[in-house]
């Protein structure tokens, strides 16, 4: 990764995780194939989604990873930056929704302000 904040996902810190946490680690493998295995949705819709969350969580991680998983399982690149561009009106919507609670405040105040 280029930037020096986060380590870079090596094998040798994988098997750190999992050496210090074996059964914990196997499970959430295990977990992680079953959610991404082709079922009512293909895995390369799931990988999109995946895509999408990763920006909304921010996860840089998950944001490369996913990214090159959807890639790997067909999805074009403009397919990519469209659920990139889902993940932002998402963010950008639960700003804007959640803008009732403050006109709701400022009515209030308004109203013990009288």
């Amino acid at each position: 990764m280029s930037d020096s904040v986060y380590p870079a996902p090596t094998r040798e810190l994988a098997a750190r995780r999992a050496e210090l946490a074996p059964e914990t680690n196997d499970a959430f493998q295990a977990f992680s194939k079953q959610v991404f295995a082709d079922g009512a949705l293909p895995e390369k819709t799931k990988q999109l989604i995946a895509v999408a969350v990763a920006h909304v969580t921010q996860c840089p991680y998950c944001i490369r990873s996913h990214t090159r998983l959807a890639q790997r399982k067909g999805a074009s690149d403009q397919e990519i930056m469209e659920a990139i561009w889902v993940a932002a009106e998402m963010r950008a919507g639960g700003a804007y929704a959640h803008s009732a609670i403050a006109l709701d405040a400022l009515r209030d105040g308004a109203s013990a302000a009288r």
